[in-house]
């Protein structure tokens, strides 16, 4: 993670709605004592805990979690909790990597996540107020022109799914606002509670054998002819490791460092509203995007509450007052909202790659390590398909796991002296091709 000063990490690490509505009261010891196994994983958030989950439930149980904090500290429990198909922010910048028939792939298994989810939640019983409805939603012409590329793709993948174009008026069926000119509204996506539905899913976890460790960092791995592990408390020996730490990451692995650079996003959630103002927002209570390169972003919850999120649109940023920020683009939206009392405002940073693609593979000459990392802002969803590619790859193989590793993991150069500067630099650019791919 990239160095703030004390302020701008107190302002990130405010209270935020996941933490102050989880369901779950599990807790894990520190690790205190030399363990063994056949695989271990550092970073308890969604790519860990599920990939030794997908793991698990492949037979392969011998696994140990180290989180340097408490599940959930990173990236998801911080995030929209949006369900929303892709993986990525655009397929076609890996097409050169894989070729149409890759590109295919990845097309089919980007359309994965929601299902997963459903699934996971089905089989566990977990309760993480998983609700269906999504709309995608365009500012103009050029944007309702990509939605339209959009539906097709959506009903040719998911044709027993309810999903319609909206043009105008119609929009203001899906979402209590007349800003839009078009949307898609997707009924087999939608919304969930992030951090329940990790601890639902490390419940499980446990169940299968596993071992959680919970505020044991990582301090040093040694790379042999078994890795091992050390902490501060005690040491994990094992056949195979998994980095997956995203945004979290702290230089740890130089190897993988230098391939993603964090930027921040930020989000609120106000105080519990009336049913009528409810379905005045969200006539479907469901989560909605827009498509821009950098996109606004917000839901309703289960107990009335709003959440809306964003990141700065080109200079990168900790803003002063996240609930005033936060604030002002919502009304932008929604001005019938200016009386609404915001009770909670967060934010946290997102390791984002070159290629705005989520990477995995091996280490260089380690065919015994991995990692996962890079979602650039969208891993609820994508965390959940790639966990299950990755498990195939730390298994028994897969086409698929060869496929998404085949992408190159470009280096970028002075992510330590020059983070902001970098990411303003990228957001700049990410803007302006938003108009050659019709997200502006």
């Amino acid at each position: 993670m990239s160095v703030l000063d004390p302020a701008q990490m107190r302002r990130l690490d405010a209270r935020n709605y996941y933490s102050a509505t989880r369901k779950y009261d599990l807790s894990f010891p520190r690790l205190t004592d030399d363990v063994d196994c056949d695989v271990v994983v550092i970073g308890g958030g969604f790519s860990g805990i599920n990939t030794a989950l997908e793991l698990a439930e492949a037979g392969i149980t011998n696994t140990v979690v180290l989180e340097a904090r408490h599940l959930g500290y990173g990236g998801t429990g911080r995030n929209g909790g949006q369900v929303m198909a892709g993986i990525g922010h655009d397929l076609g910048k890996v097409k050169k990597h894989v070729g149409p028939e890759g590109l295919e792939t990845l097309f089919r298994i980007s359309n994965m996540g929601a299902g997963v989810i459903r699934e996971r939640v089905a089989k566990y019983g977990i309760d993480a107020d998983l609700s269906h409805g999504y709309g995608y939603l365009a500012y103009n012409r050029r944007q309702l022109d990509t939605l339209r590329g959009w539906f097709d793709e959506f009903r040719a993948a998911e044709p027993d799914v309810e999903i319609e174009l909206l043009e105008g008026r119609q929009v203001q069926t899906i979402v209590g606002t007349d800003v839009y000119a078009g949307a898609i509204k997707h009924m087999g996506n939608g919304h969930v509670h992030s951090l329940n539905l990790l601890l639902g899913e490390a419940k499980a976890l446990v169940g299968h054998g596993a071992r959680i460790f919970e505020n044991s960092p990582a301090i040093a791995v040694e790379y042999g002819p078994r890795i091992t592990v050390r902490t501060n408390g005690g040491t994990v020996t094992a056949g195979k490791l998994l980095w997956a730490c995203d945004g979290f990451l702290n230089r740890l692995e130089p190897a993988i460092a230098s391939r993603t650079v964090n930027t921040f996003a930020f989000q609120m959630a106000t105080e519990p509203l009336p049913d009528d103002l409810i379905r005045r927002i969200s006539p479907i209570r469901g989560a909605y995007s827009d498509i821009r390169p950098v996109i606004d972003y917000f839901r309703v919850t289960r107990e009335n509450r709003f959440l809306f999120g964003a990141a700065t649109r080109l200079l990168d940023h900790v803003p002063s007052d996240l609930a005033a920020w936060n604030r002002n683009l919502m009304l932008k939206i929604f001005p019938y909202l200016k009386d609404v009392r915001i009770d909670m405002a967060w934010g946290g940073p997102m390791a984002c790659s070159a290629n705005l693609f989520p990477q995995i593979g091996t280490l260089p000459g380690r065919p015994d390590a991995f990692y996962v990392q890079g979602y650039s802002g969208f891993g609820v969803t994508p965390s959940h398909i790639v966990s299950k590619v990755l498990a195939e790859g730390m298994s028994e193989g897969s086409a698929r796991y060869d496929l998404m590793a085949q992408i190159p993991h470009v280096s970028i150069v002075g992510t330590d002296q020059a983070r902001a500067a970098i990411t303003t630099a990228g957001k700049c650019w990410h803007q302006l091709s938003g108009y050659f791919n019709g997200r502006r």
